[in-house]
């Protein structure tokens, strides 16, 4: 088991239990340090004191574990607005909204396209463009996420 998913399952019921969603978790080398981030989600959003809050919450849970051997800094964070669609739960989310595709490999003879989410299942996903509606594989989107209008 990859050490994210062991802290995955360590931590989730811990976030679950104070009403947030534990989106996804990161362990990478930052400069010269290790970092654990814990992205976390409510459908009210983020603040700062949410993510203290969960800090102050796993932090005795990963202690008592002792799942990362190597010294790290805890860090929880919101994934913000632009955040990637990637799980069936995101798409879903996303179902009528507008969305930016980045893909590996040109598609139509574009490797970038906006759309309006219309449909997906386990293996593509749907959008309502200009040009009309174009379905794209889950694996030739290298990058899936909201459009956010400036």
């Amino acid at each position: 088991m990859k050490l994210t998913d062991k802290v995955f399952s360590i931590v989730e019921p811990t976030v679950a239990a104070l009403g947030y969603e534990l989106y996804e978790v990161e362990y990478q080398k930052e400069y010269d340090n290790w970092v654990l981030t814990l992205y976390i989600d409510h459908p009210n959003g983020i603040s700062l004191d949410d993510c203290e809050k969960v800090s102050t919450a796993v932090d005795p849970v990963l202690d008592e574990a002792d799942p990362i051997e190597q010294a790290y800094y805890l860090s929880v964070s919101s994934l913000g607005i632009d955040r990637p669609i990637k799980s069936d739960k995101d798409f879903s989310r996303n179902i009528g909204n507008v969305i930016d595709i980045k893909l590996y490999a040109p598609l139509n003879g574009k490797k970038e396209l906006r759309g309006r989410l219309i449909a997906f299942n386990e293996n593509e996903f749907t959008v309502e463009t200009k040009a009309g509606s174009i379905t794209v594989g889950r694996r030739q989107a290298a990058l899936v996420r909201p459009h956010i209008d400036f």
